[in-house]
């Protein structure tokens, strides 16, 4: 048995920035309380962390960024590295809060272009539908339009001088075809993809892989940069694409008759959680036991 380390894998930059943003705003503000607006990434391990730190995570399914904010009073609140709406900003404001701003720079950078553009005409923001960075995305304005299926362009009919462009951590491949959709129907609209260099080296890596019999992903089921590697990786003719979240939920039959495992993971899982995977698969593959090997390295 062969394990193939997948290079590049793990945390990005904006994600490494994150980290140490919020590391940093939980020692300056240890008299205050502090509160995450939603995950800080999406693996539940690097919240706990935080969480560890002194940081209150706020987060619900299907509740908005500006309704989380009705349950800080006082305080500072950190907003994570997906971005948030102008309206999330102003009502922070408004409520006194002091303003921390981990969003990715690559995530500000797709903000700044809507902006920009939004002063010409309307966007058509491929993504995905409830995920905190798209919310951010459209959030800037109503004339920014959510794309997550093509069945989404039936609601907007009569755009003038259009953008296309998109969430940063989409699937290289199924962003694609909804650029080509989106076009049918304004041809001669301005495309701007903006899936990020991060997520793009991730996913090509994973396209580039030959002679894999499984691939193992380890990230969080909520991160969907996570998900797309996985996604990739059955559409790129692996056989088998397991998402685990850590080396506890590797089960010996998943491996019984694979001669060459990949690893990767996601840009939000931390390198302690990889490495665990690999010391157990590279145990196997050396004597045979199979024996899950313990979290012994830091998180953050």
């Amino acid at each position: 048995m062969e394990i193939i380390k997948v290079i590049p894998r793990g945390y990005c930059q904006g994600v490494v920035r994150a980290i140490r943003i919020a590391r940093e705003t939980a020692e300056q503000y240890s008299d205050q309380p502090v509160y995450m607006l939603g995950m800080i990434v999406h693996n539940r391990f690097v919240v706990d962390a935080c969480e560890k730190l002194g940081i209150h995570c706020l987060e619900a399914n299907g509740t908005s960024r500006l309704k989380l904010l009705d349950q800080i009073d006082s305080g500072v609140v950190i907003f994570t590295a997906h971005g948030v709406s102008d309206a999330v900003v102003q009502k922070a404001k408004d409520k006194g809060l002091t303003i921390v701003d981990a969003t990715c720079p690559d995530v500000e950078k797709t903000h700044t272009l809507i902006r920009e553009h939004l002063r010409h005409g309307d966007v058509l923001y491929i993504g995905k539908q409830n995920h905190p960075e798209a919310e951010g995305a459209i959030g800037i304005d109503p004339r920014v339009h959510l794309i997550s299926k093509k069945e989404d362009l039936e609601h907007c009919r009569n755009l003038h001088h259009v953008l296309i462009t998109n969430q940063t951590t989409l699937s290289l491949l199924d962003n694609e075809e909804l650029i080509q959709e989106c076009l049918k129907q304004y041809p001669d609209a301005i495309v701007q993809a903006e899936i990020c260099n991060a997520t793009t080296m991730r996913q090509k890596a994973v396209m580039n892989l030959k002679n894999i019999d499984l691939l193992i992903v380890v990230g969080d089921p909520h991160s969907n940069n996570s998900n797309q590697l996985r996604e990739i990786g059955k559409k790129a003719g692996i056989p088998a694409a397991l998402l685990i979240e850590t080396a506890q939920d590797l089960r010996e039959e998943q491996l019984a008759g694979k001669a060459r495992i990949a690893v990767t993971s996601g840009s939000s899982t931390p390198t302690s959680l990889t490495n665990t995977v690999i010391k157990t698969l590279e145990t196997y593959a050396a004597t045979g036991r199979f024996e899950i090997w313990p979290l012994t390295e830091p998180i953050l």
